[in-house]
């Protein structure tokens, strides 16, 4: 849970920094964070193609978990729009990854626990107890707590995308990672702006 707060914290100090920001416009599930689409993921691939596809499954069924509850317990009808436009995104994603693993005859639900890859670049997992406390949290402070832990499990998938692109060698799978690195920036910039006001 420390994790998570100071990564937070520190999203939200550096969002303070400066001028003061332009409003951000809300997402959409089609305005800026596209779909990985690509009806295969053609082309030689190495194993930190499948190493990526594999954690980034499990980080986003974690991250849907959340956007879920997002969905059901926000308070703030822009909160509850946000979810909801991530997690038809992530959907998209997770099933593209699963068929290009599956045509690449590996399987896509191998890493269960995207922490065990942490010896190898991979990030920590949101873990059981912050998901618990997230369950058990209602209204506004639910919100903070929904907020602060999607920021800091973006941020982690941000993190994984950008090694993705010195380390793999799919072009598919490398597109796939810009558009993740892109589109959460995004949605930290929003949830940023959703946590400050």
């Amino acid at each position: 849970m420390r994790r998570v707060l100071i990564a937070a914290v520190l999203l939200l100090s550096l969002a303070a920094c400066g001028k003061p920001s332009e409003p951000i416009p809300p997402l959409t599930a089609s305005q800026g964070i596209a779909p990985a689409d690509a009806v295969t993921a053609a082309g030689p691939h190495n194993d930190f193609d499948v190493m990526f596809l594999q954690m980034m499954i499990a980080h986003q069924q974690q991250g849907r978990q959340m956007l879920k509850l997002g969905q059901q317990k926000a308070v703030r009808e822009e909160v509850v729009d946000m979810a909801g436009a991530i997690d038809v995104v992530e959907a998209e994603e997770v099933r593209s990854m699963q068929r290009w693993l599956q045509a690449w005859n590996v399987p896509p639900t191998e890493i269960t626990d995207p922490a065990l890859h942490a010896a190898h670049g991979g990030r920590p997992a949101t873990g059981p107890e912050e998901i618990k406390a997230l369950q058990d949290a209602t209204g506004a402070d639910f919100e903070t707590k929904f907020l602060n832990l999607l920021i800091a499990h973006q941020h982690n998938a941000v993190e994984l995308a950008q090694q993705l692109a010195t380390t793999g060698q799919n072009v598919t799978v490398k597109q796939l990672a810009e558009r993740v690195q892109l589109s959460r920036t995004q949605q930290i910039k929003q949830m940023l702006a959703l946590a400050a006001g």
